[in-house]
């Protein structure tokens, strides 16, 4: 003789919040800047008056950013287009 299960109405609990699950989503904008390098050299003697102030403050803020040199030569690189001659 089989009898089936007896099956009290469902009680309901309150929620279980867990902690917030942070995420940090990083944007990436590659920008190319050419150096152009011309060389002068002038020289300047000069008197320093270091006035010193403080003024303390805290505050923070995070912004990353990422160069990359790249020496273009006499030959070519994909990503370095030819430069001009230039005369000085």
């Amino acid at each position: 003789m089989f009898c089936p299960p007896h099956i009290a109405p469902a009680q309901e609990d309150p929620p279980i919040y867990d902690p917030a699950q942070n995420y940090v989503n990083t944007n990436i904008y590659p920008h190319i800047v050419p150096h152009i390098h011309p060389s002068h050299t002038t020289t300047v003697n000069k008197q320093v008056f270091m006035h010193q102030h403080y003024f303390p403050h805290t505050e923070s803020c995070v912004n990353e950013c990422c160069h990359e040199h790249i020496i273009c030569g006499p030959r070519h690189i994909p990503w370095c287009p030819p430069m001009p001659n230039w005369h000085w």
